[in-house]
């Protein structure tokens, strides 16, 4: 990935962050949100769910970077990032994790390897469309009717060629979208590179280094933990540090670079952004993910007597929730619009709040927290002391100025990337020698590819 210099000292090129220094904060902040919301969407799943988290993660960027230009666009920011990670969301990955819980080399090395692309992939398509959502602007305005199609029309054409004529499968018998992300991908950082939008490229490749090196890594401490016995949800867990490191990475990519100032958008365009990732979103999980055959199991292990009843309440209770965050944020946006001089840093980082408190509420329904045994174990019990403690992170270090190395002078290169990529295969062996090291029989839920 070849990137021309910056210039510092150009008008049209504005700072992303003051030059003083606290560098840790915008990594730790961005990394923890996405990855707090990539473990609820362990709750939901799938694209919708993938959205939710990913609207989060691009909302944290944005209240990290603190840039005036950038906080007059967040709904629209958020509801493009959404758009990207969740595309991911039909990729299937059960069977890739059951991988790399065996005792043999190959089979193992396999895993984490599909684990990473599959982990790449979510982060570059959601950094890629992100880091654009930024750029884009001025003379230098996205096609994205034409990125739209040409994603779909890759994405189909990569299947057929990939899986239909090669027999390519990554995870048989299960779903092999993973080529239509793949397609979709290539589609996108052609796009971006044609059109020299090398900045969101940047934002694609950290986002997918983080998402892969994130989702293998993550696996390998689940894969330690239940050796260990560890007593809690080791799987979310590693949806956690897929989360963590995809927004670090994403992050990264960010604040350190220059950016071109942004156009301040339409009013009616931020309204749609508001209506999809605060509304139509969550109306979307809740719909999805939240149905009579969900609650019904749940009723009969808890030993309650009315099943329907329970149904009925715990329904009418997600409804009700998703019209009390909705609202909620619809009017806040409305307020903060006709409030002169409201801080934006501040309104966004209220709207990122109601948007993660809403995420984790309707968790809690589906998974029925009021209803089970307290236990410190449980990690879906974790999800709103996490979100409180980043909440207390942004009052003591978010309102203070911030700075990485704007003007970095490493240079993207082919050569590096490569090294980057050949270094994480030799990291994913080192994790396959670990896991297979740590037993002596396959694990529960182990699979055999080759």
């Amino acid at each position: 990935m070849s990137e021309s210099a910056v210039q510092s000292n150009s008008p049209e090129i504005a700072s992303t962050v003051p030059s003083k220094t606290n560098a840790i904060f915008p990594l730790l902040f961005s990394g923890l949100v996405l990855g707090v919301g990539w473990a609820i969407r362990g709750v939901f799943g799938h694209e919708w769910g993938a959205a939710w988290a990913g609207s989060m993660g691009c909302l944290a960027v944005i209240v990290a970077a603190n840039r005036e230009d950038w906080l007059k666009k967040a709904p629209i920011l958020a509801s493009v990032g959404a758009v990207g990670w969740g595309l991911g969301g039909m990729m299937s990955y059960g069977l890739v994790i059951g991988y790399c819980r065996g005792v043999d080399f190959g089979n193992v090395f396999y895993g984490y390897t599909m684990l990473s692309i599959i982990g790449g992939l979510y982060g570059f398509v959601g950094g890629g469309l992100f880091g654009l959502g930024l750029e884009s602007g001025g003379e230098k305005k996205a096609a994205w009717h034409s990125l739209i199609v040409e994603m779909f029309v890759v994405g189909f054409l990569v299947y057929v060629v990939l899986v239909d004529f090669m027999e390519l499968r990554m995870t048989p018998p299960r779903s092999d979208n993973w080529a239509r992300c793949l397609g979709a991908a290539i589609a996108l950082a052609w796009f971006l590179h044609r059109g020299g939008f090398h900045r969101a490229l940047r934002v694609a490749a950290y986002g997918g280094l983080g998402g892969g090196f994130g989702f293998a890594f993550g696996n390998l401490i689940q894969t330690l933990g239940t050796v260990i016995g560890i007593p809690i949800n080791m799987w979310n867990v590693m949806e956690f540090t897929l989360g963590f490191f995809g927004g670090v990475g994403m992050a990264y990519a960010v604040l350190t670079r220059d950016w071109p100032e942004s156009e301040t958008p339409s009013k009616t365009l931020n309204w749609l952004g508001i209506g999809f990732f605060a509304v139509l979103l969550p109306l979307a999980n809740r719909l999805a993910a939240m149905k009579t055959e969900h609650f019904a199991p749940t009723a009969e292990r808890l030993g309650i007597a009315d099943v329907q009843g329970f149904v009925d309440s715990q329904l009418s209770t997600a409804t009700l929730t998703w019209l009390a965050f909705s609202t909620m944020v619809v009017l806040f946006w409305w307020w903060s619009q006709r409030r002169d001089g409201f801080s934006l840093k501040v309104g966004i980082a209220i709207l990122l709040a109601i948007h993660s408190i809403h995420y984790a509420s309707l968790g809690a329904i589906k998974t029925s927290i009021l209803y089970t045994p307290f236990e410190l174990t449980n990690t879906r019990l974790w999800y709103f002391p996490i979100l409180f403690m980043i909440t207390c992170l942004w009052i003591v270090f978010g309102r203070r100025e911030i700075s990485l190395p704007a003007l970095s002078p490493v240079r993207e290169t082919e050569k590096r990337w490569m090294t980057i990529l050949i270094g994480l295969l030799a990291l994913f062996a080192v994790f396959a020698l670990i896991s297979i090291s740590s037993h002596n029989e396959p694990l529960n839920n182990a699979q055999v590819r080759f």
